[in-house]
């Protein structure tokens, strides 16, 4: 398992408690608010059995303690209403608005027909009452609290999480920043004694040795200059010119054809009469250009073809790599740009990570995986700016 899925890994199981967390307060939560819910309709059911017995009444009947019973309930609001829905009394509602406000009234009514079934109060055969009842505002916050109290976690641990990620990408991006520049700093001294030896070979070799190894030891030499001078930009911003993206990008590619294997094919494709430039830094974009180049030659096990595409929409050009290689799965397009993710047994897979950290934030433009079909070939996109 790569750094990549392994974070992944801990995450989801971070998210998954916490959703266990969340469901099993909000069920626990409802059990009581059913709970609480029985008890206040067995409460107005009581109210609903004091009224009968009220009316039915004798004289030598002790009616102080029903009246104690319909004063005791403080919490659930109640309406008393006759069989045409005439407002016979209340309780637990806003005595102001009732007063003063003729609607308030009905308009409780019609609301505690929608919450709960009605109690009926039959008196006789032909007459009868209904209590109306709504959840007490304990039941109400009861009911809600989970819900609220889960999104303030929820929001609690984004925040952290997006607070603790930041602060450790910004940690990470410092200490290799400092590893880069001090890479950089390394290579300097043996680079100032290998492009000595390689002036001192070609003033003392015979010349059949000096055609054939000098070149080669130079090009080396060059080529771990340019290494040098990247790493060194990491963490600055780099100076960004107007470059013709044809003459770029064939000189890369006729860097890796030299050391790629002769059954690859490799062609630049750029619309006939046109001249495409771009603001870029030559040495950061080449490393872009090299790190697709060797994943299309990895994907494609050192046999296939490799189709660079230069346009511009607009003023924005843009470069497809297209390869003919093995394909990336569709759920993979953002996961092979993050730092770690690899295919590879060796390597630390920051090839792509740090391609897109170079466009997006030193060039101002954007990378992506275009199109992949598995078994077919991918084609990656660099979308860059003119000016």
């Amino acid at each position: 398992m790569n750094n990549y899925s392994a974070t992944q890994y801990w995450k989801v199981i971070l998210i998954s408690s916490l959703m266990l967390i969340v469901v099993a307060t909000i069920l626990y939560s409802n059990f009581l608010a059913d709970k609480l819910a029985t008890e206040e309709r067995k409460k107005v059911e009581l109210i609903a059995n004091v009224y009968k017995k009220l009316n039915n009444a004798s004289d030598n009947l002790d009616i102080s303690f029903m009246f104690e019973i319909i004063s005791s309930n403080a919490t659930v609001p109640l309406i008393l209403a006759d069989e045409t829905g005439k407002v016979l009394g209340y309780k637990n509602l806003d005595s102001a608005l009732a007063v003063n406000d003729k609607s308030y009234l009905p308009a409780e009514l019609v609301k505690m027909k929608k919450a709960k079934e009605p109690i009926p109060i039959v008196f006789s055969a032909n007459s009868r009452n209904y209590i109306y009842y709504d959840d007490s505002y304990l039941l109400k916050q009861l009911i809600y609290f989970p819900y609220i109290q889960s999104s303030i976690i929820l929001v609690f641990i984004v925040i952290a999480y997006f607070a603790l990620s930041s602060a450790r990408r910004a940690e990470q991006n410092r200490v290799w920043v400092g590893m880069a520049k001090e890479t950089a700093h390394q290579l300097g001294t043996p680079l100032s004694s290998l492009t000595a030896w390689v002036d001192y070979l070609e003033n003392s070799l015979p010349q059949p040795y000096k055609d054939n190894i000098v070149p080669e030891l130079s090009k080396d030499v060059q080529r771990l200059e340019t290494i040098t001078n990247r790493f060194s930009k990491i963490g600055s911003q780099p100076t960004l010119n107007e470059e013709n993206l044809l003459t770029v990008i064939e000189t890369m590619v006729d860097y890796i054809r030299q050391r790629a294997s002769g059954k690859v094919e490799f062609t630049v494709h750029q619309p006939e009469g046109t001249n495409i430039t771009a603001t870029i830094s030559v040495p950061l974009f080449d490393w872009v250009l090299e790190n697709l180049l060797k994943n299309a030659l990895d994907a494609m096990d050192g046999s296939g073809r490799i189709d660079i595409y230069i346009n511009q929409q607009g003023d924005h050009p843009y470069i497809d790599v297209k390869d003919t290689g093995k394909g990336i799965p569709s759920s993979k397009f953002k996961t092979v740009f993050a730092p770690g993710f690899s295919t590879k047994q060796r390597g630390w897979g920051l090839g792509l990570s740090l391609s897109k950290r170079i466009i997006e934030n030193y060039h101002n433009g954007k990378i992506f995986v275009k199109e992949s079909v598995l078994g077919k070939g991918t084609t990656f996109r660099i979308i860059l700016n003119k000016k």
